[in-house]
C-alpha cells in the first residue's frame, strides 16, 4: 500500500521489491521523498527502511499525531509500539523510543487531532481484560518518561470471572521444525494431570491473525467452568506477515494442519490434557481445518466442533463464493486435485476402516452466502451412512463408533445466526457439547 505523510511517501510491501540493485523484502515498510517519487518515479528516490520483518516480527499498522509517527508491530504475536518524530519539514523520521517489551494485548492507537495535537486514543484488549480506552501522549516518549498513557477514560464491563487465570505464550515444534506459537489461558493452580477440559481453536488462512483479545463467550462457557482455552497461531494466518500466510498456500496447505497437530501434541505432552480431554474448534476455513483434524488425526481429540465448514474440496469452487478462494487452495479442475487438493479434502478422506472417530458437532446455516451448507450436509450424511456399514458399505450389522451430530440453523449468514439470541444458542450448543463430552471422558480416566 502507498500513503503520503508530509513530504514523505510511505510504502508497505506485500512482496519483495527490487529497486536500484537493492531488494526490499516483503512485509517491510519503507519511505522516501514524496516530491521526488511523484515527479521522477521510485527509482530516483533514496529509500529508508522504517520496518523490516524478521521470522518472528511483522508489521501491523502505523498512525500519526501532529509531530509523531506511531508504528505498531507484532513481536512474536504480541503488540509493540515504536515512536518516530517527523522532522526536516515533514521529509524524514527520527526514532525516539517505544515499548521495551511487547505486550500480550491487542493495542490500537489513533490520533486525537492530527493538525493540532500529539495526544492519541489508545485502546487495549486481552484474553482476560475487556476493551479499555486510554488517553496517551506521544511527547512523553521523546521526553524520556517511562509511560505514555496519561489517563484511563473508560472500559467495557467484565463479562466473566477472570480471577486466578493466567495467560501464557508457548511454542510447539511442527513436523518441519518450524516454531509455532500458541496462547493458553488457564487457572494458575491447574493440576497437570491430563484431566483439564482443554479447547484448542485455530483458523490458519487468508492471512487472518489470531492473538490476544477479550472473548466473553469463551470466558463464560469454558474458563469459568474450569477449562483451559488455547489459540494456535498456525501458518496460513498473518501472525508473522505475508510469508507466514504464503507458507501454507495451495500445495503447502499441509503445513497449517501439521502446525495444529503439533500444538495439540504439545498440550498433551505438557500434561494439561490428554487426547480424551482435548477439544478442537474452528469455523469456515477453520472448519476445513477441523475436517482435516477429524480425518488426519482422530486419535488426538476427544471432541470436535466444525462450524460453517468447507469440506468438499473437489467442488468448493462451484458453490457460492468458492471460486474466489482458488488463490488460497488451488483449482480442482486442474492437476492441483491429484497433486495435493485431494489430500486435504475431508469429504474424500473418510476412512471406512477406522473403528472410532471422535465425537463431532457440525453446524451450518441454510442461508450461508459464503460457504454453502452442502459441504456440511454431505459430510455428515456420508459419515452417518458409513458408520452404519462395514468397509465396503454392505454389512449393516456392525455400527462403528462415529458419533456425529448436526445442527443447521435456517436463518443467518456465514455467522450461522441471524440475531443475538440465535448466536447465543449456537455458541451454547457448541460449548456444552464439547465440555460435557470432555468431562465425561475425564471422569472415566483413572
Amino acid at each position: 500500500s502507498v500513503n503520503f505523510l508530509g513530504n514523505m511517501v510511505v510504502i508497505s510491501l506485500r512482496s519483495d521489491w527490487e529497486l536500484g540493485g537493492k531488494t526490499y523484502t516483503q512485509g517491510s515498510v519503507i519511505y522516501g521523498n514524496a516530491t521526488t517519487f511523484l515527479e521522477q518515479g521510485p527509482t530516483a528516490c533514496d529509500w529508508n527502511v522504517l520496518f523490516q520483518p524478521t521470522d518472528r516480527t511483522a508489521y501491523d499498522y502505523y498512525t500519526c499525531t501532529k509531530n509523531y509517527l506511531i508504528l505498531c508491530t507484532l513481536d512474536n504475536v504480541k503488540n509493540k509500539l515504536d515512536f518516530y518524530k517527523i522532522v526536516d519539514d515533514g521529509s524524514a523520521l527520527k526514532y525516539i523510543g517505544g515499548d521495551v517489551e511487547a505486550q500480550v494485548l491487542s493495542c490500537n492507537a489513533s490520533p486525537l487531532d492530527t493538525q493540532e495535537s500529539d495526544l492519541f486514543w489508545f485502546t487495549t484488549s486481552g484474553y482476560t481484560q475487556p476493551s479499555t480506552l486510554y488517553m496517551a501522549d506521544a511527547t512523553k516518549v521523546e521526553n524520556g518518561e517511562p509511560e505514555y498513557i496519561i489517563e484511563k477514560l473508560k472500559a467495557l464491563p467484565t463479562q466473566y470471572d477472570a480471577s486466578g487465570l493466567v495467560v501464557e505464550q508457548k511454542n510447539a515444534i511442527s513436523k518441519d521444525g518450524t516454531k509455532v506459537p500458541y496462547f493458553i489461558v488457564r487457572k494458575k493452580d491447574t493440576e497437570l494431570n491430563g484431566k483439564t477440559p482443554t479447547l484448542l481453536y485455530g483458523y490458519g488462512g487468508f492471512e487472518i491473525s489470531l492473538g490476544p483479545k477479550y472473548i466473553a463467550s469463551s470466558g463464560i462457557a469454558w474458563l469459568e467452568r474450569g477449562g483451559a482455552y488455547v489459540e494456535a497461531c498456525i501458518r496460513g494466518g498473518g501472525e508473522f506477515g505475508p510469508s507466514w500466510h504464503q507458507a501454507a498456500l495451495k500445495e503447502k496447505r499441509n503445513k497449517a494442519y501439521e502446525d495444529f497437530i503439533a500444538v495439540a501434541e504439545n498440550l498433551i505432552d505438557s500434561g494439561v490434557c490428554t487426547s480424551k480431554t482435548l477439544a478442537a474448534r474452528g469455523g469456515s476455513n477453520g472448519g476445513l481445518l477441523m475436517g482435516n483434524m477429524y480425518t488426519m488425526a482422530p486419535h488426538l481429540f476427544g471432541a470436535i466442533h466444525c462450524a460453517v465448514p468447507l469440506l468438499d474440496m473437489k467442488r468448493f469452487h462451484t458453490l457460492l463464493a468458492g471460486a474466489s478462494w482458488m488463490a488460497e487452495y488451488g483449482d480442482p479442475d486442474t492437476d492441483d486435485w491429484d497433486k495435493y487438493l485431494y489430500k486435504y479434502s475431508p469429504f474424500h478422506n473418510i476412512d471406512a476402516d477406522v473403528e472410532r472417530y471422535p465425537p463431532m458437532l457440525v453446524t451450518t446455516s441454510t442461508r450461508d452466502d459464503r460457504v454453502h451448507p452442502a459441504h456440511a450436509r454431505k459430510m455428515v450424511a456420508k459419515l452417518w451412512d458409513l458408520s452404519d456399514a462395514d468397509a465396503d458399505g454392505t454389512d449393516k450389522k456392525k455400527k462403528k463408533d462415529w458419533p456425529v451430530y448436526y445442527y443447521e440453523n435456517i436463518e443467518g449468514g456465514h455467522g450461522g445466526a441471524a440475531n443475538a439470541k440465535q448466536s447465543a444458542f449456537m455458541t451454547t450448543l457448541a460449548y456444552d457439547f464439547m465440555m460435557k463430552t470432555l468431562k465425561k471422558n475425564a471422569e472415566e480416566m483413572p
